[in-house]
């Protein structure tokens, strides 16, 4: 589904989260699936779910650096259309999701989806079954959002959703000022937390990445000002059109 440009690939994409429920069961719908990706064979699925509220090149990085520690077979871009606790502001979905299409479109093994849930239990029920048995499935997130993951407010069942989840999935999550090393450390020998530290990893971004913030960037393209060297070059003209 990733044909058209600009209004009409947008359009495309607003088709395509319309038909996403957040009161059913959870479903993906790709906007675009990798041609050179995950096929008949199980491999190594590589997920970054975030708010792509713009992508940046911290999510570019991240991407690049979680890849070194698994190597993946496909790297899937997903955005949830209802999330957790978080209102939609900034841009919309749909022109997200045109902006995540056109960066993926020149990268083979890139695919880009939208997931009707928020919670990761949901997203992993979401993704399994356009892939192959035995697959396996690392998602990449921010160290606020692991913290968020274990928060029981989010669950009814907090431990059974969570062996469920970690039972088919590993983290790997990317640590940022101001929590220093030793918070997290301290995070993963939290007693609930612990059963499942053996399957989340922690990266440290850099400071030149760290300090990237998609607020800042919408606020930069609002005010007219260059977003150069903060977005992906494949996306630039689509933001400063």
């Amino acid at each position: 589904m990733e044909k058209g440009n600009g209004v009409e690939s947008e359009k495309m994409m607003r088709e395509l989260l319309s038909g996403l429920d957040p009161g059913g069961p959870p479903r993906l719908a790709f906007a675009r699936r990798a041609p050179g990706g995950i096929a008949e064979r199980p491999g190594q699925l590589l997920c970054l779910s975030a708010s792509f509220n713009p992508l940046t090149v911290a999510h570019v990085w991240l991407i690049q650096e979680a890849s070194r520690i698994v190597p993946p077979g496909e790297i899937l871009l997903l955005l949830a259309s209802a999330n957790v606790d978080k209102a939609v502001t900034g841009f919309p979905l749909e022109r997200r999701l045109n902006l995540m299409v056109r960066f993926a479109e020149s990268r083979p093994t890139f695919s880009v989806a939208a997931c009707s849930h928020g919670r990761f239990v949901d997203k992993a029920e979401a993704i399994r079954p356009h892939y192959p048995a035995g697959t396996r499935l690392t998602f990449i997130v921010g160290f606020d959002t692991l913290v968020r993951l274990f928060d029981p407010k989010y669950y009814a069942d907090r431990d059974a959703a969570l062996s469920a989840l970690f039972g088919g999935s590993a983290f790997i999550a990317a640590n940022r000022a101001p929590d220093p090393p030793e918070a997290v450390t301290a995070f993963l020998a939290r007693p609930d937390v612990v059963p499942y530290a053996h399957r989340i990893r922690v990266i440290q971004l850099p400071p030149e990445i760290a300090v990237i913030s998609a607020t800042d960037i919408r606020a930069r393209l609002a005010r007219g000002e260059p977003v150069t060297g903060l977005v992906p070059p494949e996306i630039l003209s689509l933001l400063t059109a």
